[in-house]
């Protein structure tokens, strides 16, 4: 991302006041940029093209000012800073709320900074522990930052994508059996599996001790994620030997689609957990069931070697 650049959208007449207060002050350097429209800024948020974004409410905050500000600092500018409007604006995301006359004030370049920088540590406390140690694939929140952009992108095209949830039974017989090394042996091996089998582009993460999930962005259609995750099973299943013994896990299978499961990621990362949770494990029945029969499906990214 680069490194303070203002945006200030909305109204150009917004620059003159802002310019002269910012580049005085030794809270900068900071860049600007005028744009038409909220398309635009979302445009430079889904890119991280920007910091911060300096937004004009005064004539009220409607739809149009709706900006997925995930990574990015908000300031909204009003005329009306009573105690309901500035909250109202801070629960639509503010990170600040300036009046129209503190444009050209002095503060103006420390408060604008102040909000980059929380930011920025909201940023690296969601990052700071975004691989799982075990296996080095991204985790949970990771993987909900994976799917915010995405998301983002399919807003303006949509396309099919989906999430898969994998839950294993058999790492705690086989830590029990063989130790926890044994078991973390194992696991990165599952983990080695699931990322062999699917495209580059896809993200697997793991979601705790005995959970996986596959974000599957791009998909031909819909059937595609159930392909896939019947795939990514019968590799999860095929028996392994670890410290010289033999280690066997069952999985089960979730599949949370967007946009008919959701459209925002936490809750069909949630589904799709939540599918796996209820569903029946399948161990070696299950990898027989597919096998024995003939091929097992082919999926739609079988681009990557299983």
């Amino acid at each position: 991302m680069p490194t303070d650049v203002l945006k200030i959208v909305s109204l150009a007449a917004l620059l003159p006041d802002c310019v002269a207060a910012l580049e005085a002050s030794q809270f900068g350097p900071f860049g600007f940029e005028v744009v038409a429209d909220m398309a635009a800024v979302q445009a430079r948020i889904d890119n991280a093209a920007c910091d911060a974004l300096l937004l004009d409410v005064s004539a009220g905050l409607d739809e149009h000012h709706a900006v997925n500000s995930r990574e990015v600092a908000l300031l909204f500018v009003a005329t009306d800073l009573s105690a309901p409007a500035v909250l109202t604006l801070l629960n639509a995301g503010a990170h600040d709320v300036l009046h129209r006359d503190e444009l050209g004030d002095p503060s103006l370049a420390r408060r604008i900074r102040v909000a980059i920088q929380i930011k920025r540590r909201e940023r690296e406390a969601r990052t700071a522990y975004a691989t799982d140690l075990s296996t080095g694939l991204p985790h949970q929140q990771q993987l909900i930052e994976h799917m915010s952009h995405l998301l983002a992108l399919r807003e303006r095209e949509p396309s099919p994508m989906a999430v898969v949830a994998l839950r294993i039974e058999g790492l705690a017989t086989t830590e029990a059996r063989l130790g926890r090394e044994a078991a973390n042996v194992l696991r990165r091996r599952l983990a080695v599996r699931l990322r062999a089998g699917v495209r580059a582009s896809d993200v697997v993460a793991a979601i705790g001790a005995d959970t996986f999930a596959v974000l599957l962005g791009s998909l031909l259609s819909a059937d595609d994620a159930h392909r896939v995750g019947a795939k990514l099973l019968v590799a999860l299943l095929k028996p392994s030997q670890v410290m010289g013994e033999p280690a066997v896990v069952a999985a089960a299978l979730g599949i949370a689609q967007y946009p008919q499961d959701g459209t925002q990621p936490e809750p069909l990362l949630q589904r799709a957990l939540g599918l796996a949770a209820a569903s029946q494990a399948q161990g070696r029945e299950g990898m027989a069931n597919f096998v024995e029969a003939g091929a097992a499906p082919k999926a739609a990214n079988d681009d990557a070697t299983s």
